[in-house]
């Protein structure tokens, strides 16, 4: 039987939750970033509710764990410790990048091979990672790190990637060495990808116990300075 799962992921701008039960799935992909504390529960009630299952019916809570926004991380890890503590049940921790490779799949053509996903970490940094898709799973060739922009520029000038997913393209265009990569779509449907690799995590028996879960933080600075604000604002150097 399928596990009932329930996958919550508040790494972005938008709020994904959704849950399995057998043949059942219920998805919603809505806004998050300051809304996500008000509305994550609000949500998981409501699609453990559409699959008729108790939280107490899980067998695992999965989360995206990072890399992404601060708050976004700690939101979700919290909110999957919290419920999978309260039905004694493990918690998944899902790579948030792949998230993004996962979700691209679909608006590749042919069979999915290898690429790179990089996404805008605010502050002229990205967050950047490279997998290939192959024999029905995404396995990982360079983890998830934390990259200034010259620094991942300089690692597809030496080795050009064959494509490249997540917002990073669009947002910084021909700062970033693209040359023949394949651009793919900046896709909007996480839910289904975050939920697809939440399974997968539990065939691999990836659950934790829920005082074990963490988020993936790679930027210890996580706010600037009065200086350093204003020193963006000019363009200079603090």
């Amino acid at each position: 039987m399928s596990a009932h799962l329930l996958a919550l992921d508040s790494s972005t701008e938008q709020l994904s939750v959704a849950v399995a039960a057998g043949d059942r799935r219920w998805v919603r992909v809505v806004p998050g970033g300051a809304l996500a504390s008000s509305r994550i529960i609000v949500l998981a009630l409501e699609g453990l509710a559409a699959c008729r299952l108790q939280v107490s019916q899980l067998d695992a809570v999965a989360f995206g764990a990072g890399p992404g926004a601060f708050t976004g991380l700690r939101c979700a890890c919290a909110v999957a410790q919290g419920l999978a503590f309260a039905c004694g049940k493990p918690v998944l921790a899902v790579d948030s990048l792949m998230i993004v490779a996962e979700s691209a799949r679909a608006g590749w053509p042919g069979e999915a091979g290898e690429l790179w996903v990089a996404m805008d970490a605010r502050m002229d940094e990205l967050y950047a990672a490279r997998y290939r898709f192959e024999e029905g799973r995404w396995r990982v060739l360079s983890a998830p790190a934390l990259y200034t922009l010259p620094a991942l520029a300089a690692r597809w000038n030496a080795a050009p990637p064959r494509a490249v997913a997540g917002n990073a393209a669009r947002i910084f265009g021909s700062r970033l060495p693209l040359g023949v990569a394949a651009v793919l779509p900046d896709t909007q449907d996480r839910g289904h990808a975050l939920l697809a690799l939440a399974q997968q995590a539990w065939a691999d028996g990836a659950g934790v116990a829920a005082e074990q879960a963490a988020p993936v933080y790679l930027r210890d600075k996580v706010a600037l300075t009065s200086a350093e604000r204003e020193a963006a604002r000019t363009g200079e150097r603090a």
